[in-house]
């Protein structure tokens, strides 16, 4: 087995549980899937029980769940807040709040990142590139600074977006031609890239290299030094990389919106190598998942109307097309697929290249929804761009 291999078997290895942590963006495994199972995916007509509902502010942050914890963040006031909710009642355990431009740019604004929590320790990033370390149970600033300003890194259009990445004592921030690694215990700038536009994905450690998104490229690094080990030229408009990369052994999956599309990539050798490329699949903001050979995704830009797809890895080829859904995110627990449109509706069915049969759907938020739902201990936390959080408790009695 190749070095690629070994890392994906290494990160699926796990014991499968009945529930588990949800610790930073893109879950436990950086994949969008959840190993949780047993949880309701069938709900009376009525929908399913809502456990509590609270509100965080403006913004796109999903969430990071463990130790009974709930981080998320949101914008009110001219200031960005850090929360920390009880994930058993909603309440609130405490709160970070600092100065920060709501930057309402053709969109909402407010933060897009989602916090990781390593530890005892919760690391977030701001779109202006404020960079936090908390503690966990009571939010005391262990070390902040500002990684924009201290590498010259330009700010993209909208901001920073991708979340930070801990690998061993590294912090990786997507800021940067290709990322910025601080120390992880004190902020100490270790490395930086190129002061050229980031993108807005989040830095994806895979074993010997990391890769981050520029506004014109997807670029593999050593996480030791930040040297560049290779790139995949990849011009989206208005140079919004942002949906993450797929790793699957020794092959990459890249897909972005504005009609770019996708692409499928071997690596091996210095650089890596095209398999195919087309539009079949174009992921604007949120990336898709890959279960059993299939990508499933969001297909579609904000400004038309989107849908849900799955795709064919290996070839590229279309499985389905369900186009009644809009423009929203797509999770994976316990081989089924959590769908959360950008009307805000809840969808749940079986994840199959044979077609999409929602064993359940219920209305859960009103007004724009791109936030990614997150599945842990049961509960499924969802928001929407105002900061309207919804619990829905998806445990069986």
């Amino acid at each position: 087995m190749n070095r690629f291999g070994s890392v994906i078997s290494l990160m699926m290895c796990g014991t499968i549980v009945w529930a588990e942590d949800w610790p930073h963006w893109r879950g436990p495994y950086r994949n969008g899937i959840s190993a949780e199972t047993g949880w309701l995916d069938q709900w009376p007509a009525g929908g399913p029980v809502i456990a509590w509902k609270t509100e965080v502010g403006t913004g796109f942050s999903s969430f990071a769940v463990a130790g009974g914890r709930v981080f998320t963040m949101g914008h009110a006031s001219g200031a960005d807040t850090v929360f920390c909710l009880d994930a058993d009642s909603g309440k609130l355990l405490w709160k970070h709040s600092y100065p920060s431009d709501l930057g309402d740019n053709l969109f909402e604004g407010g933060p897009c990142a989602t916090p990781t929590l390593d530890g005892d320790r919760v690391f977030t990033l701001s779109r202006w590139g404020d960079v936090f370390c908390l503690d966990a149970a009571s939010g005391k600033v262990h070390w902040s600074q500002n990684a924009q300003k201290e590498t010259g890194a330009p700010i993209p259009q909208w901001g920073f977006a991708g979340s930070p990445a801990v690998l061993g004592n590294l912090l990786l921030l997507n800021v940067g031609e290709a990322g910025v690694a601080l120390e992880k215990t004190t902020g100490k700038l270790l490395w930086h890239s190129a002061p050229k536009e980031a993108g807005y994905s989040t830095p994806l450690p895979a074993g010997d290299f990391v890769i981050f998104s520029s506004a014109q490229a997807y670029i593999a690094g050593d996480p030791r030094s930040g040297k560049e080990l290779w790139r995949v030229r990849w011009v989206t408009q208005y140079g919004c990389n942002a949906a993450d990369p797929i790793l699957s052994g020794n092959r990459l999956f890249i897909s972005t919106g504005y009609s770019k599309g996708a692409t499928l990539l071997k690596l091996d050798g210095e650089s890596p190598t095209e398999i195919w490329k087309s539009r079949v699949l174009r992921t604007q903001l949120n990336a898709g998942v890959l279960v059993g050979g299939h990508v499933y995704g969001m297909d579609g830009d904000t400004g038309h109307k989107g849908g849900l797809k799955c795709i064919e890895l290996e070839s590229g080829a279309e499985k389905w097309h369900q186009k009644d859904l809009g423009f929203g995110s797509v999770t994976v627990a316990g081989e089924k697929l959590i769908v959360l449109t950008d009307r805000g509706e809840l969808l749940v069915a079986p994840v199959s290249p044979k077609g999409f049969q929602p064993t359940a759907r219920a209305k859960v938020l009103t007004g724009r929804c791109w936030t990614v739902p997150v599945l842990a201990h049961g509960r499924l936390y969802c928001r929407n761009a105002a900061g309207h959080v919804v619990c829905v408790d998806l445990r069986r009695k």
